[in-house]
């Protein structure tokens, strides 16, 4: 049973934060497009961003912020334009938006972490978002997570928020989480935009590496489509406003905190695969058996990358031969006499020998999924083991539709 419980409040539910969402003017569709997040007090901060080589201004700024200073009070999120592949100017876009924001908040321009998304290519609608920035402070509040979760997504069907507590030195400590991301998700880093709040206090170093191994565990091990985005954002503060003694080393209080950090990411991160663009359902691959937990995510995430599984799962055909393939091509060593398939409930495969099963039953199974589709019942489960070691891991992905290619087709036009 976890150590922590569900509350409401995104990320404004742990204690000394604030948040706006509003509409500058920055999406041509007219929806909320300017996002802030705001901290009382200046909050130690950790960052996880993409591996790509062509990076979004805001990702090199914020690269740059946190080497010098790992710590900050604002987090500013455009949607619209991902101020990636713009050259010099964008880098000037994203420096010019630091500034607004700080002086607007009255804050050190060095206190500001920036992130963007949307189209690649198209630098920030700067006039709509200077004049965007003093109404988006004015509407900073205590209850602005929503908002914020409204304002940052772009081809999302649905916002996507969370918030945990638990108990640390006999007071409640609180993580908030939102989250973006629908399409060009694929594990090498987040593939989206994330961001964390916590009112615990954390040395800077410890906080990185708790993130780190909760991306790897969550955001790094999702996959939509198999494409890398330029933007990808993972942003943690932790403020101290629970006044619970500092967490300066590993220990019982660090595990607890990271146990709920890795949850909060966890929910995000399959909230990102179920939205997948064009998705039905979310699919969740477990491997066991294998040597250590990096070779059992490394197939996993094979596995829910495959676009002949993604396709077969969209037509409730349970092929289980294209989970095979694609544990064998995953680059990690095991015997396929020890490979074992499972579908839901369905054993298929089993010291590497195929079995009888029903299909109709194991494709009813499928398409059950697609018709409780945003429900936890959505899930579609497939688990595979390789071995008889120790290491095990999961990954999250979505089935494959033909509105994923119509989505794409017309993203610009």
């Amino acid at each position: 049973m976890a150590d922590w419980q569900k509350i409401t409040g995104g990320i404004t539910a742990p204690r000394g934060y604030q948040a706006a969402g509003i509409t500058a003017g920055l999406k041509p569709s007219g929806l909320p497009d300017l996002a802030l997040i705001f901290s009382d007090v200046e909050a130690i901060a950790a960052g996880v961003f993409t591996t790509s080589q062509v990076k979004a201004a805001c990702v090199e700024y914020c690269r740059q912020r946190l080497q010098a200073k790992q710590s900050a009070r604002a987090i500013l999120c455009n949607a619209g334009q991902a101020n990636a592949a713009t050259g010099s100017q964008g880098w000037i876009d994203a420096l010019e938006s630091g500034m607004a924001i700080a002086q607007a908040l009255n804050i050190s321009s060095e206190s500001v972490l920036l992130a963007s998304t949307g189209v690649i290519g198209q630098r920030i609608k700067m006039d709509a978002l200077r004049s965007g920035i003093s109404k988006l402070v004015e509407a900073l509040s205590q209850t602005g997570s929503d908002a914020a979760a409204s304002a940052i997504i772009t081809t999302d069907l649905v916002t996507k928020s969370i918030a945990l507590e638990t108990t640390i030195g006999d007071r409640p400590v609180r993580i908030g989480g939102i989250a973006k991301g629908s399409g060009m998700i694929h594990p090498n880093m987040a593939t989206m935009l994330a961001f964390v709040t916590c009112d615990a206090a954390v040395s800077p170093n410890l906080w990185q590496q708790m993130l780190a191994r909760a991306a790897d565990r969550s955001f790094n091990s999702i996959t939509v489509d198999g494409d890398t985005s330029t933007n990808d954002s993972l942003i943690a503060l932790a403020n101290g406003q629970s006044r619970t003694p500092a967490i300066t080393e590993v220990g019982a209080e660090s595990e607890r905190l990271e146990a709920m950090l890795t949850a909060v990411c966890q929910y995000l991160a399959k909230a990102i695969a179920r939205d997948g663009e064009g998705a039905t359902c979310l699919v969740e691959v477990e491997v066991t058996g294998a040597h250590d937990e990096l070779s059992a995510r490394q197939i996993a995430k094979t596995i829910a990358g495959s676009s002949l599984v993604k396709s077969a799962i969209f037509g409730r055909d349970p092929n289980w031969g294209r989970i095979a393939a694609a544990a064998g091509r995953a680059g990690v060593p095991f015997e396929q006499e020890h490979l074992q398939i499972k579908l839901g409930n369905f054993l298929m495969l089993e010291n590497g020998q195929p079995l009888l099963f029903d299909r109709a039953a194991a494709s009813a199974y499928l398409k059950q999924a697609a018709v409780s589709a945003y429900l936890e019942e959505d899930t579609v489960l497939i688990s595979v083991s390789v071995g008889n070691g120790h290491g095990t891991g999961k990954a999250w992905g979505c089935d494959l539709s033909y509105d994923y290619v119509k989505i794409n087709a017309e993203y610009t036009t």
